[in-house]
């Protein structure tokens, strides 16, 4: 197969120039925003971006169409967002967008806010990126300087102001309400929906957030055009999707792919297998926070939205992350259930109080100190949590840690009965830590 064929984002990954203006224009950068605001309208790029069934890349899934459609018809004031806060953890894809294709992505943010009638657009990169942030600023001045955005852009047609706004170092950010939250200097904490942030977001004003590789696939999209796009991936899941893959295989890394691509092809001709010595386990298909997959499971699977959820578990952010045989799962679940607890913004007690109660009884099981009653117990905050929440962090707890026990069960007995089902490995634990 080729694998280059598939290269819509991932094109000028390789390129030591890519990040530049001059190297975006040679190969057709700006032409589509050009496009969309000198022969198009708004409508109609919303119309062909609907058409081409693009998904919300940043883990929900949702069509970036329809989502622009719920802004208010005659709304004088629209502001779009960019969520570049990737946090969860085993994704970094939209950090090699932002590093090595800038353009792209402040292209595909200046047509999607022109398609929703945005005249400012805020790009929100994670804190801990700082080298990003100053990559991205850069190619904003850049464009700035090319007459694409700002005072004077398109002949006055349309004056976009872009602003890269960097962020505070918390994974709560990643929740939309949460960074717009963020942006105006309050506590980057998530609200109640309704409202919407698509009717009342930034400033009270309808807002539309998107992620970094779902506006950095439109440029591509009105260039070729929808029926382009949905000649890769499945009637549901048209398109190809970066995957971030971390692991014992023999080609880590970002890998673009058709969606509905089969995983047993992924993980043998694009992953290479498993590394010398090194045996599957299990594999996280899409971020810390979905279900874990048994290895024979993930072998019946293929890559798209809708078979995922059918084995159980979801695509998410496409962090995948490949797990060995000589993993502890306990011990990897416990790495992850400090995360979520580290990371919760306490504004529901749920969620402050039962990410702290997995960890521990976690940790406790590892110290040698549990019972077996504790599974029960585990389960029963999981229980407490789920769906009871503001946002969805709880659930992202909850949802690995229920997998988890159900899946690889016998090591909980077996630590719970005082006994251990694998022996430790703090180098496994340092790796994913990392």
């Amino acid at each position: 197969m080729n694998q280059d064929q598939y290269r819509i984002l991932s094109k000028r990954f390789d390129r030591r120039d890519g990040h530049k203006l001059a190297a975006y224009e040679a190969d057709g950068g700006y032409r589509s925003l050009k496009r969309a605001v000198g022969e198009l309208g708004a409508p109609a790029v919303r119309e062909e971006v609907k058409a081409s069934g693009l998904r919300g890349r940043g883990g929900a899934g949702f069509p970036a169409g329809v989502k622009w459609g719920f802004v208010p018809q005659g709304a004088e004031t629209v502001y779009f967002m960019v969520n570049a806060d990737e946090s969860e953890p085993g994704t970094f894809k939209d950090r090699l967008l932002l590093d090595y294709d800038p353009h792209a992505v402040i292209e595909g943010s200046a047509i999607s806010s022109f398609a929703v009638g945005a005249k400012l657009c805020v790009i929100y990169i994670r804190g801990e990126f700082g080298w990003l942030v100053d990559r991205v600023q850069k190619a904003v001045d850049e464009a700035y300087a090319a007459g694409y955005l700002g005072p004077g852009a398109f002949g006055g047609a349309y004056e976009l102001e872009m602003i890269v706004h960097k962020g505070a170092g918390a994974y709560i950010c990643g929740e939309e309400t949460g960074l717009i939250n963020s942006v105006t200097g309050q506590k980057g904490q998530p609200n109640i929906k309704p409202p919407f942030p698509a009717v009342s977001g930034f400033l009270g004003k309808p807002t539309i957030v998107n992620n970094v590789e779902t506006v950095a696939a439109v440029p591509w999209i009105l260039e070729h055009g929808a029926a382009a796009y949905r000649r890769f991936g499945t009637e549901k899941s048209p398109g190809t999707k970066l995957f971030s893959v971390s692991g014992p295989v023999r080609r880590p890394g970002v890998h673009e792919i058709p969606l509905g691509l089969p995983f047993r092809e992924f993980f043998t001709d694009w992953l290479g297998g498993m590394a010398d010595g090194e045996e599957l386990k299990a594999v996280i298909m899409g971020g810390s926070s979905v279900p874990v997959l048994t290895a024979a499971e993930a072998m019946e699977t293929a890559l798209d939205y809708e078979s995922l959820a059918a084995a159980g578990t979801m695509l998410g952010s496409g962090g995948m992350i490949i797990i060995p045989a000589r993993c502890d799962m306990v011990e990897l679940i416990q790495v992850l259930m400090h995360f979520y607890w580290d990371e919760s913004c306490g504004q529901c007690t749920p969620c402050r109080e039962g990410t702290g109660w997995l960890h521990r009884i976690v940790k406790r099981l590892r110290r040698g100190e549990g019972a077996p009653e504790d599974l029960a117990l585990l389960e029963r905050v999981c229980d407490g949590m789920a769906g009871l929440t503001i946002c969805p962090l709880a659930d992202a707890a909850v949802m690995p840690m229920r997998s988890f026990l159900q899946r690889f069960r016998p090591e909980f007995e077996a630590l719970a009965a005082g006994r251990r089902a694998t022996e430790p490995d703090s180098r496994w634990a340092r790796e994913i830590r990392s």
